[in-house]
């Protein structure tokens, strides 16, 4: 049997005492599981289920503390309950499902994509696969907690420019393997118009490019830093040089004038000596970087070295799959980053990866800020997979929502195919979608029914209607810089 919890879908008396919680959640899982233990039933496998991976992440790791303390050691089904489609869907699934199996929790999984059943699988393999090889990996040293396992808390950090304390995280993407042209940033989020002379911005434009030892003979984008190898660093606003930390702690002074600097920090170079040196600097950013198979793991405990070193620089996390796979790179990515950042660390990620197409790395990298509500960069849909009791064509529905939705930055949107599981499993939306009988949609603001029935054929012109309604439209234009 499965005691399935479902953060939208809670009792009125679980919510009246610890609210739409991952704590309520645990709770009411648990009084499922006594009952079973009181009749002396143990063929039980638990799932707790959210469209949040951050929700999802605390509810499974909250449980299975309580078991532990009651002592239950129940089998955990995971997965993100109505993930979406395409990179959206695998990237949250990665963040929910992945991070949980580096913390050695889950037994099942199940993938939910709005796409055709048979595209789950392949996604759900792949995030299991790599473990095969996971027999005998180098320990990483233990190191003392610095963070909350069940509450999300940003890591207290300075602020060193754009990047660290309450700035969202920075993204960084390596340019330093191919000839830098203005052409070349348009993989990054910016266009140069000819005609008018100007850089267009789009909500996916990167904030750093790391150029290695090439110079740049062009004027950039306002917004764009540039970071070069140290030894070859000249000057000029908004480039920054970059270290090793050998070459940082050696007897050369560091005397180049530079608003930031970054140092390169692998696992061994974290010392006392090396923070104490840190400590006397103002305007230093560490980019974190391993290539431990267990990465996740490497990156957060690095972060909680600094944290039991006294260090409140903030930190980049610098990383590189090392998979040629896209899908492969994407869903390992959202794991390893996905996990340090869900436990509040990190100020910035740097993808690294050159034989992936530069596109592709930099939307994995603002999918993975989305899906942690690290950084938020556009819509969000939380929609259902294909069921029997689908009530319309769900991706073409999905497809119409997106083509007229896609530009309402951080609104979250609820795309149910039932009337049954559609309004708790979509919860965490701002406006539901949700089909109610044949042809006929039911359109939810949050959980407060707003129109019944409307026929299927007006219903996403009604859902834009209801967002304008409530002060979140803006028109498409509005959105370009």
């Amino acid at each position: 049997m499965r005691i399935g919890t479902n953060h939208g879908s809670l009792s009125d008396r679980i919510l009246s005492r610890y609210g739409d919680t991952p704590m309520g959640m645990v709770e009411s899982a648990m009084e499922f599981l006594r009952i079973c233990r009181l009749h002396d039933y143990h063929n039980v496998v638990i799932s707790m289920k959210a469209s949040n991976p951050q929700v999802m992440v605390q509810a499974y790791r909250l449980l299975v503390a309580h078991m532990d303390q009651e002592g239950m050691d129940y089998p955990l089904h995971l997965g993100v309950t109505e993930a979406g489609d395409g990179e959206d869907g695998r990237i949250k699934s990665a963040v929910g499902i992945g991070v949980l199996l580096e913390d050695g929790l889950g037994d099942t999984v199940r993938v939910s994509l709005t796409e055709a059943p048979e595209a789950e699988m392949p996604v759900a393999r792949k995030l299991v696969d790599r473990y095969e090889s996971r027999v005998k990996l180098d320990d990483i040293p233990p190191v003392p907690l610095s963070f909350n396992p069940f509450a999300y808390q940003r890591r207290a950090t300075q602020e060193i420019g754009n990047i660290g304390h309450r700035n969202v995280p920075v993204i960084v993407h390596d340019l330093s393997s191919h000839a830098i042209t203005p052409a070349k940033l348009f993989g990054c989020g910016y266009r140069y118009s000819v005609p008018l002379d100007k850089w267009n911005l789009d909500d996916f434009a990167c904030d750093f490019i790391y150029a290695g030892t090439q110079s740049i003979d062009f004027e950039l984008p306002g917004t764009l830093g540039v970071i070069h190898d140290a030894d070859v660093y000249s000057g000029g606003t908004r480039h920054y040089p970059l270290w090793s930390a050998k070459a940082w702690m050696s007897k050369e002074k560091k005397n180049l004038d530079a608003s930031i600097h970054f140092i390169k920090v692998e696992r061994s170079d974290i010392s006392e000596a090396f923070v104490e040196q840190v400590k006397l600097h103002s305007n230093l950013v560490l980019a974190l970087s391993t290539q431990h198979a267990h990465a996740m793991a490497a990156l957060r405990a690095m972060c909680m070295q600094l944290d039991d070193l006294g260090c409140s620089v903030p930190v980049i996390f610098h990383y590189d799959p090392a998979v040629l796979d896209a899908e492969a790179y994407q869903l390992h990515a959202a794991t390893d980053l996905g996990g340090p950042l869900l436990d509040g660390f990190g100020d910035g990620i740097w993808l690294g990866g050159s034989d992936i197409p530069l596109q592709w790395r930099n939307s994995t990298a603002f999918g993975i800020l989305q899906a942690t509500r690290t950084r938020i960069s556009k819509t969000e849909y939380i929609s259902c997979p294909s069921c029997g009791r689908t009530l319309f064509d769900l991706q073409e529905t999905t497809a119409k929502i997106r083509q007229v939705t896609s530009h309402l930055k951080g609104v979250k949107i609820g795309i149910m195919g039932c009337i049954v599981n559609g309004p708790g499993e979509m919860a965490d939306a701002d406006y539901g979608y949700v089909g109610t009988g044949p042809g006929k949609i039911t359109l939810y603001k949050e959980k407060e029914v707003i129109q019944r029935n409307v026929p299927e054929a007006e219903a996403v012109d009604a859902l834009v209607d209801l967002i304008r309604e409530h002060g979140d439209w803006v028109e498409p234009a509005a959105v370009m810089r």
